[in-house]
């Protein structure tokens, strides 16, 4: 069979930007999801937390006040499951792909380096958005009640927290050696889990320390999640300081990325 001239002319070129990311999101996402240390840093230590604290009587009751503990407990595990995710498993995913090479490797392909950082960002997205809705079912079991007024606010608050958090760990993970940012990045999550305002309400706290805490991006987010989830109301403050950790890391991300 005779064919046209030009019927099997290569055409070189790169993809659509918009398949591109997709593509690299989903790679991401799904090597994130498969891993067994970022399921447990991710999903099974949120999920554990969220039982033990709903069902035990370990929360003092001074800090709960009307409110019921799976209710006041489930806004901010929230909070820590999006910090793990985006914040953590980012940071200690980057640094390893710069130690062997990955990243400078996908560098040299058609894909662009700000197209790199959005494709994580975006698998950070998919990854919280599996997470909440495990740990929602969960938390539904167990007798939550979140207000539906406030559902709203609460994801503008999960995608804003996403981005503050994966352009933090992008920060750590891109500009330190793979194993210091993996002892970094553990101890960052223990210190805000601890003292940045998810199991510690800020109104616990001095009033000092309680305003520092709030400006946190884990202050923020958890304080913010429990303003929509548990008041219904929209938490203005908590989305203005997220965004501003989210431009400042990520311009500054930006700048000191290391591709090895």
């Amino acid at each position: 069979m005779n064919f046209a001239p030009g019927t099997f002319t290569p055409a070189p070129g790169r993809g659509s930007l918009g398949r591109m990311l997709r593509t690299h999101a989903r790679v991401e996402a799904s090597l994130t999801l498969r891993h067994g240390e970022q399921a447990l840093l991710t999903l099974l230590i949120p999920l554990a937390l969220l039982i033990g604290l709903s069902l035990l009587d370990i929360l003092p009751a001074s800090s709960l006040g009307s409110t019921s503990k799976v209710d006041w407990i489930t806004p901010r595990i929230l909070a820590l499951a999006v910090m793990s995710s985006a914040f953590t498993g980012q940071a200690i995913a980057l640094g390893f792909d710069r130690r062997y090479g990955v990243l400078k490797r996908l560098s040299a392909t058609a894909l662009p380096r700000w197209l790199l950082v959005a494709g994580r960002v975006v698998a950070a997205l998919v990854v919280v958005a599996l997470q909440s809705v495990v740990l929602g079912v969960v938390a539904a079991f167990l007798g939550w009640s979140p207000s539906a007024a406030g559902l709203a606010s609460a994801v503008l608050l999960l995608v804003l927290g996403t981005l503050a958090f994966g352009a933090l760990g992008v920060l750590l993970g891109g500009a330190l050696r793979a194993e210091a940012v993996l002892a970094l990045a553990n101890i960052v999550w223990f210190v805000l889990l601890l003292a940045g305002g998810i199991l510690l309400a800020p109104s616990s706290l001095p009033h000092g320390l309680a305003v520092v805490v709030e400006l946190l991006p884990s202050g923020a987010l958890a304080e913010g999640m429990r303003t929509a989830l548990v008041d219904g109301g929209f938490a203005a403050g908590p989305c203005v300081v997220l965004a501003v950790w989210a431009v400042l890391a990520g311009t500054l991300a930006s700048r000191t990325t290391k591709l090895t």
